[in-house]
């Protein structure tokens, strides 16, 4: 566990159970339990189905026979509040009242962490007034109009030129009330890229910017492998052209 959270960038956690019981040495923070609880809805996002479970019956079966018992979930915010997602509400007696709070309103997804709180009603105060915060702060840029990509030239290529692709989608978090339709992106193409060419390999990029600020780029790869010419790719290449 100790090796995962120093993994996970997790620098003031240190955990010497694995139940979360109160003992001498065993802590963390709230920065460091908001980046364990994003990991945790990244990776495995179907978390969110269980999370959001109200009520369930629970049928525990030993030796002596079978009970049913009903279970309510301990995250009021599921029925508190629209924009709950998740996740985790935790508490003992040094820690005392805790939850990490998941939530999403359009495109923006956040995580609330309060740790400490005198009682349970006020964690979950506590964790709708940060995220209220983060929903009237935070905005999302996401570049959906991506023009197609045309061919790159390739020098002492097999073939003469290689097809471009974008490495990914550009997003961009906006905390401070920006006018997002003010971004503009300018293409970085390289002139000519040299064989031999792998596909993935860099052929330039997209570079966005904000009242002539630069707040991100896209990279442009090549779309394929080229081989480096050899003699008869040199030939067909001379052919075609006299035959142009």
């Amino acid at each position: 566990m100790n090796e995962r959270a120093k993994g996970l960038g997790m620098k003031n956690t240190n955990f010497v159970n694995c139940n979360g019981l109160d003992i001498d040495g065993h802590v963390t923070t709230a920065r460091d339990i908001a980046l364990m609880s994003r990991e945790l809805i990244t990776k495995y996002p179907q978390i969110h189905d269980y999370c959001m479970i109200w009520m369930e019956n629970i049928t525990h079966t030993t030796r002596k026979g079978s009970s049913e018992f009903g279970l309510t979930n301990t995250n009021k915010l599921v029925r508190q509040y629209e924009y709950t997602t998740g996740l985790k509400t935790g508490s003992t007696g040094l820690a005392k009242f805790c939850v990490s709070a998941t939530a999403k309103k359009g495109d923006v997804e956040l995580i609330a962490v309060i740790m400490a709180a005198e009682d349970s009603k006020a964690r979950f105060k506590d964790a709708t007034t940060l995220l209220n915060h983060g929903f009237g702060k935070c905005q999302i840029y996401r570049d959906e109009d991506l023009k197609p990509l045309g061919e790159i030239p390739v020098r002492g290529g097999a073939s003469e030129s290689v097809p471009c692709e974008y490495g990914g989608t550009f997003t961009w978090l906006d905390t401070s009330g920006s006018d997002l339709s003010a971004i503009t992106k300018e293409y970085r193409m390289e002139e000519e890229i040299t064989a031999p060419v792998k596909k993935g390999d860099p052929a330039g990029c997209v570079a966005y910017l904000l009242d002539g600020r630069e707040i991100g780029t896209v990279d442009i790869l090549a779309g394929k492998d080229v081989e480096k010419a050899g003699f008869v790719d040199y030939l067909i290449q001379t052919l075609e052209k006299f035959r142009a």
